[in-house]
């Protein structure tokens, strides 16, 4: 077992954090996920929402993503725009719209599904030849670092 000045001077904390920043970097890339108009990463999570959730409205939507209905009206009008996403009157609430996917919101979320796939892909690469205990230990590492990071968080915002 290894004592805990090795484990500083590895500097794992540190590599880990570069992983992150550049995951994060890739993944806040504006793409055109097989489309004509760029999409940015807001929108093309509010596409998965909307296509995940399908019939759903705009305060159902932004219960759903914990976040405003101002701020969901506003990016569902850029995505209407770019031709993404549509709304209906709901047939049961007259007052109510209902988002759905144009057949280009459809194209721009399977890219969006097929690039989650591609970076699966790497972590298969990665780790298909490894025992299975390492993999254990590995998913076990994440979830409980996800765990301490929001008590992490806490802390340091007080």
């Amino acid at each position: 077992m290894m004592n805990i000045n090795d484990l500083k001077n590895m500097r794992i904390s540190y590599m880990f954090l570069e992983v992150i920043y550049r995951c994060l970097e890739v993944d806040k890339k504006t793409r055109y996920y097989g489309t004509d108009v760029p999409i940015f990463h807001s929108e093309i999570h509010m596409i998965k929402a909307i296509k995940e959730n399908e019939g759903i409205h705009v305060a159902g939507l932004a219960n759903y993503l914990g976040v405003t209905k101002g701020s969901i009206s506003e990016i569902t009008a850029k995505l209407e725009k770019k031709g993404l996403v549509k709304k209906e009157k709901d047939i049961n609430n007259q007052s109510r719209l209902i988002l759905q996917l144009t057949p280009k919101g459809e194209t721009a979320h399977k890219n969006h599904l097929a690039y989650h796939e591609k970076f699966d892909d790497i972590l298969i690469e990665i780790l298909k030849n490894e025992p299975e205990e390492k993999i254990k230990f590995l998913k076990d590492f994440l979830v409980t670092l996800r765990d301490k990071a929001h008590t992490f968080e806490e802390e340091i915002d007080t």
